[in-house]
């Protein structure tokens, strides 16, 4: 925690790309698993680690503002477990591509809870309502929805049960391709 008490007095508006990520605890061979996958189709992969998005793109708020919201609204919230147990295809309104996206069946609604919970204040107004949430940890995109269907299909032939743990968030900043970790909550 130490290590981002700098930024905390420093005023940011309109500079920074506010995010807030969880990094998910995962078995080593299931992580494995995804990381091979995200090697190979997503072009995020070398950017930043497999993870939920629970916030997206906030451009103008202040980081000492943004860091407090998140804290408030994470309080007593306590860490979620999940499962996923299939990959789906989702098409990308921003980008224009397909995705392919691991699910949670457990721990779906938690975390859906907490999303909401982080956007139900001051963060209210960056809420995108015309794009609908879905938990989801991203294993590949794609201009071509062929391409997804087939990496879908590779991963929900065979059954597969991977669990793992959100016990904290990381409040990011996304600029330029880099991910800057800005503070850590713990759940």
């Amino acid at each position: 925690m130490e290590q981002y008490s700098y930024i905390r007095n420093i005023k940011y508006v309109y500079t920074m790309n506010l995010h807030v990520v969880a990094y998910p605890q995962l078995l080593p061979a299931d992580y494995e698993l995804i990381q091979a996958c995200r090697k190979e189709y997503n072009s995020l992969y070398s950017i930043i680690e497999p993870h939920f998005t629970l916030v997206f793109l906030v451009p103008d708020m202040e980081v000492a503002d943004f860091i407090g919201e998140v804290r408030k609204k994470t309080e007593g919230f306590g860490p979620i477990e999940f499962t996923f147990r299939c990959a789906i295809i989702t098409p990308d309104v921003i980008s224009k591509n397909y995705d392919a996206f691991l699910v949670p069946d457990e721990g779906f609604s938690k975390v859906v809870r907490l999303h909401d919970r982080l956007y139900s204040g001051l963060l209210s107004p960056h809420h995108r309502l015309d794009i609908a949430y879905t938990p989801h940890l991203s294993i590949a995109a794609s201009p071509y929805v062929d391409k997804i269907k087939k990496i879908v299909d590779s991963w929900n032939e065979k059954e597969f049960a991977i669990k793992g743990t959100i016990t904290e968030l990381d409040i990011i900043n996304y600029e330029n391709r880099v991910i800057s970790t800005i503070e850590r909550v713990v759940l």
